[in-house]
């Protein structure tokens, strides 16, 4: 029995470096680092054959704006020079508006609806045949991938920061300033943040599967 490995089950996989140091490794997480992984892989590949293939994927994507400037940072990032160390009561159920948006290198689409939605999915598959990238697509997006996801670990964050200036106190009112701040983001910007998709790639290649640490996204 090889002496590093501690135990095994059904939900964990327990690898001791040492005798003082044990890491836990969930079986979910591993299998999702190999689906990221063969991702990573299968992108890389495309970008060998056509140079600009990441300039060419439309990035698309959903969030909550709440009315009472409640921010969900599971997966966003808050585009601030201070770190707000402050704590929000919130209403049971706050008034919100979800937004999607589908985003590349030449700009944003936003206004339709659900991505997810069973008939929107047909819709894709019959439109973009083999080159869709999904979750029930032909080419597999990993889950929980947030920072592969250009509008979790750039757009979101970089909107949310914006919109809640002037404390809009209507939903029309919160859906102008979205809108508003959508419109104002120049191609160039883009384009910075699909290049730095690429580097995304390389360094989930280089750390084989295992998520980006949190990092500043410098424009």
């Amino acid at each position: 029995m090889n002496d590093n490995l501690l135990e095994i089950d059904k939900r964990t996989v327990c690898v001791c470096k040492d005798k003082k140091h044990t890491a836990e490794i969930s079986i979910a997480d591993v299998d999702e680092s190999i689906k990221k992984k063969r991702f990573v892989k299968w992108a890389h590949n495309e970008i060998a054959v056509v140079s600009d293939f990441h300039k060419r994927i439309l990035f698309s994507d959903e969030a909550h704006f709440w009315l009472n400037g409640y921010v969900k940072k599971q997966n966003c990032r808050i585009w601030s020079e201070a770190n707000p160390q402050v704590y929000v009561e919130t209403p049971l159920h706050p008034e919100k508006l979800t937004v999607w948006c589908a985003l590349w290198a030449g700009g944003i689409i936003d206004g339709a609806t659900c991505h997810t939605a069973l008939a929107t999915i047909y819709l894709l598959k019959d439109t973009f045949g083999d080159r869709l990238i999904s979750r029930f697509g032909p080419v597999n997006w990993p889950p929980r991938s947030c920072d592969l996801t250009p509008l979790d670990y750039f757009l979101w964050g970089y909107v949310k920061s914006l919109v809640y200036a002037d404390k809009p106190q209507t939903l029309d009112h919160l859906e102008d300033n979205i809108r508003r701040v959508i419109a104002d983001i120049r191609p160039q910007m883009l384009e910075k943040v699909i290049e730095n998709w690429t580097s995304r790639l390389d360094y989930i290649r280089a750390s084989r599967g295992s998520p980006m640490p949190e990092i500043i996204f410098k424009m």
